[in-house]
C-alpha cells in the first residue's frame, strides 16, 4: 500500500512540472532530486570503504547540472579536480578511488538529469516520455515477474529480476510509446518511436541492474529510505538516469536524418 500511495503522489507532481510547470520550477526540482540521489550515492560510496565526494561534490554535480553550456569542458575539470583533491587523502592507495567515485558520481547522477533539461527544451511532452517509460517499464517487469517469472535475468546482481520481466518490460514499453506518440506527438516517424522505446527501455533495464550492483558490492538493500514502498530516490530513479541521456542523445540524432 505504501508503494500506491507514494506514487500517488509523485505522479502528479511530476506530471505538473514536467509538462506544465514553470521554467525555474522546474530547474528547482530537478536540482533538489538530482542532489536527494547524489547524497543516497554518497552513501554508498561511503559502504564500499571509499571516501565520499561531500561538498565539492554536490557543488560540481549543480554546476555540471545548471551550467547552459560548455558541459564537456566542466566535466573534465571537475575529473582533474577531483584527482587533485584526492591527493590529500591521508593513503595515497585511495586517491584514485576517491577521486573516481567523485568524478563518476557527479556524471552519473547530475549528468543524467542534465539530459532531462535538454529533452524539455525540445518539447515538454519528449520528457514526460522518457519519464514515464521507465515508469512504465518499471511496472510491466514488476507485475510480469511476479506472476510468471521463472529464469533469473541476473541472479548475482538481482535476483528477483526475471528474463520474463524484462521482455514484458521492452514489449508493454514499445506499445506504451505507440500509443503515446500516438496521441501526444502524432507527427514522430513510427521507426523512430519503436527506436526510442526499445533504446530507451533496455537503457533503463541496465540501469536498473547497474545500481543493485553498487548496493550489492555494498551490502545495501536499499540506497535509502526516503520513500516508503520504493527505498530511496536513486532506487526510484535508477532507471531514469540512463534512460534520460540515451533518449535524449537518440532524440538529437534521429532530428538530424531525414524523417
Amino acid at each position: 500500500m505504501s508503494r500506491v500511495l507514494t506514487a500517488a503522489v509523485l505522479i502528479p507532481a511530476v506530471t505538473y512540472v514536467a509538462i506544465w510547470g514553470h521554467f525555474y520550477l522546474f530547474l528547482a526540482v530537478l536540482a533538489a532530486v538530482a542532489l536527494l540521489c547524489f547524497r543516497e550515492y554518497c552513501a554508498i560510496v561511503a559502504a564500499h570503504g571509499i571516501i565520499p565526494p561531500g561538498p565539492v561534490g554536490y557543488a560540481a554535480g549543480l554546476a555540471v547540472l545548471l551550467v547552459p553550456e560548455h558541459g564537456l569542458l566542466l566535466a573534465t575539470i571537475v575529473a582533474l579536480a577531483a584527482l587533485a583533491l584526492a591527493m590529500r587523502s591521508p593513503e595515497l592507495s585511495r586517491a584514485l578511488p576517491r577521486a573516481a567515485a567523485l568524478t563518476f558520481g557527479v556524471l552519473y547522477v547530475f549528468g543524467a538529469w542534465k539530459a532531462g533539461i535538454g529533452l524539455r527544451a525540445i518539447g515538454p511532452y519528449w520528457l514526460f516520455f522518457a519519464l514515464t517509460l521507465s515508469w512504465v517499464g518499471d511496472t510491466a517487469a514488476y507485475v510480469a515477474g511476479i506472476a510468471a517469472g521463472r529464469h533469473k535475468l541476473a541472479p548475482r546482481l538481482s535476483p528477483a529480476k526475471s528474463w520474463e520481466g524484462s521482455i514484458a518490460s521492452l514489449a508493454v514499453s514499445v506499445i506504451y510509446a505507440w500509443l503515446y506518440f500516438a496521441w501526444l506527438i502524432p507527427d514522430a516517424p513510427f521507426w523512430q518511436v519503436l527506436l526510442l522505446a526499445a533504446l530507451g527501455n533496455v537503457a533503463g533495464q541496465a540501469g536498473d541492474l547497474a545500481e543493485s550492483a553498487m548496493k550489492r558490492g555494498a551490502s545495501l538493500k536499499d540506497s535509502g529510505n526516503s520513500l516508503p514502498g520504493h527505498g530511496g530516490w536513486l532506487d526510484r530513479t535508477d532507471s531514469t538516469l540512463f534512460a534520460l541521456p540515451t533518449i535524449y542523445a537518440a532524440v538529437l540524432l534521429l532530428m538530424r536524418q531525414p524523417g
